[in-house]
Parts: structure tokens; sequence; C-alpha cells
């Protein structure tokens, strides 16, 4: 018998986020660990900030959203703010609720820059680089990163441009 259609109108869920992801998804380790490096830099974080004005994007979600830029090839923060709107398993690893606003690109780019004038950047990428639990993520079957372009990523504001031949 065929089932009927019915549009799904507004939506309204008993389960957490956190119960969609299955247990064994790499992205739990990846949250885990990156909960505790992100726990480290709390008073870097605390220096880089106002106490007065607006409250800006939490530099946890805004790092957490940039590493998954970086894991799953996003090529804009447009459109990571395009897949934070819809993408569960995304929003639970930033720590959006389902009903959370997503925040302007513009915005975002804003605190971005605001966290790499602090080196922020370099040092949550270098510890995690240098984290023991790492390499087994890394080395993965099921879900790799190149290695290399995280550590491109993570010196980002080291690179100089080479002197060209006399003059150019």
């Amino acid at each position: 018998m065929r089932g009927r259609f019915f549009d799904q109108g507004g939506m309204f869920s008993y389960i957490r986020p956190e119960q969609r992801i299955p247990a064994n998804h790499p992205l739990r380790k990846v949250r885990e660990l990156v909960g505790e490096v992100l726990g480290e830099l709390n008073h870097t974080f605390g220096k880089l900030y106002s106490h007065e004005g607006r409250p800006s994007i939490p530099p946890e979600q805004l790092l957490s959203g940039l590493l998954l830029q970086v894991f799953y090839s996003i090529r804009s923060e447009r459109q990571l703010m395009e897949q934070l709107n819809y993408n569960l398993l995304f929003r639970w690893f930033v720590g959006l609720s389902p009903d959370d606003p997503i925040w302007d690109p513009r915005v975002f780019t804003k605190n971005r820059e605001r966290l790499q004038q602090g080196d922020v950047f370099q040092t949550l990428m270098a510890t995690l680089l240098e984290h023991e639990k790492v390499k087994p993520l890394l080395s993965d079957e099921h879900f790799s990163v190149d290695r290399t372009l995280i550590e491109a990523w993570a010196s980002h504001k080291s690179f100089k441009p080479k002197q060209g031949p006399e003059g150019r």
C-alpha cells in the first residue's frame, strides 16, 4: 500500500542532536579533544574581547566552525554558514542548538580576524597537532585529513612572500 505524503511543515523533535550523532562518528573524538584545547585557551580569549558592547560569536564556536571548514573542505565562510544552517552534525559540533540563529558571514569573518590577530589560530592548531590523541584521528581509514593542509593553515600568519629577482 502506498503511504501518504504529508509536508512536514514545522519541525519539533524530542531527540537531542547529541543522540542523532552515531557513537562511533569520528567527530565525537575530535569535538572532545577540541573542547579540551579550547578550555586551555580560555584565558587567552578573555584578553581579546572587550567587556562592553554587543556579544560576539563565542570563540569556541568560531574555531570549531573553522575546523569543520578544514575537515570538510568548505571553500568559504559563506558556505560554512549555509552548512551550519541545515546540517545537524555541524550544529552539534560547534555547539549550536537546532533553533539557534546562524551568524552573518561578515560578522563571522570580523570575529575570525580578531582571533587571527591574537595568534589564537596558530596556538590552537599547534596544540592540536602536538596532542597524542591526534595521530590516530588523522590516520583513520574512514575519516582522514591532509596534515599538510592543517599545518599550512596553522602557519598562515607566518607566510612571507618570496622576493623576486631584482625588484620583481
